[in-house]
């Protein structure tokens, strides 16, 4: 009796696995399990061989054909010519760490002989003396007039003010009116006349925006000489 029960279940189970069997094949389950269990091995990544590059030829740059014939332009540095009055270059400037300044004896001579020289003056014309300091002939070159003569005698605006020296020589100078006094230009004067501190200077108003300038040497004696 077991052994009966035994052969039939082994019948029925003979033909579920050939039932199974024949459903994979029909599926193609067989070529699908094979294949997932040895899977491909995955391709190597490709590197790209870095190419050494060629240092650039300079002078194999193209040009357009209308420029081709030109030489090559140079981009070097050339000095520019400087405009306007050349400096006298037989006066040195003094190092500013190392000024000279006048002594009080020889400052108030000069400033004597100089009223003296605008005393002579014609009265009619308005003038004003003006003894010279370090910052008026070094360093900043700025010049203060007083600010009483700006305010009665000269324009109440900036304008250009001409300073004619003893020799005739003319002298374009920048007159700013809020501040009354000389900038641009000035300096200019100051180097070619030589100025040094101690001098005093003679303003002659011979025009509205024109000064007859006359200059008492700080280091001269009255007759012209040097001390």
């Amino acid at each position: 009796m077991v052994v009966a029960k035994q052969s039939e279940y082994e019948a029925s189970r003979q033909k579920r696995l050939e039932e199974n069997k024949k459903r994979m094949e029909e599926l193609n389950l067989n070529k699908l399990a094979q294949a997932l269990r040895s899977p491909k091995p995955s391709p190597m990544k490709k590197v790209k061989t870095k190419v050494p590059k060629q240092p650039l030829d300079l002078s194999a740059v193209r040009r357009s054909s209308r420029v081709a014939d030109l030489p090559a332009r140079s981009y070097k540095e050339v000095p520019i010519e400087p405009m306007g009055r050349p400096r006298s270059y037989g006066y040195k400037r003094r190092d500013l760490s190392n000024r000279v300044y006048a002594s009080d004896e020889d400052r108030e001579y000069a400033i004597q002989r100089a009223e003296d020289l605008q005393s002579g003056l014609d009265q009619d014309i308005p003038s004003f003396v003006k003894p010279m300091l370090q910052s008026h002939v070094t360093g900043g070159f700025w010049l203060g007039l007083p600010v009483q003569f700006c305010k009665i005698h000269l324009p109440n605006r900036d304008v250009i003010v001409n300073l004619i020296d003893e020799q005739g020589d003319e002298f374009p100078t920048k007159y700013l009116a809020l501040k009354t006094g000389l900038s641009g230009g000035w300096r200019g004067f100051a180097i070619d006349h030589e100025l040094v501190d101690g001098d005093a200077l003679i303003f002659q108003l011979t025009e509205p925006t024109t000064f007859k300038v006359y200059i008492i040497r700080v280091n001269e004696n009255g007759d012209g000489s040097s001390k």
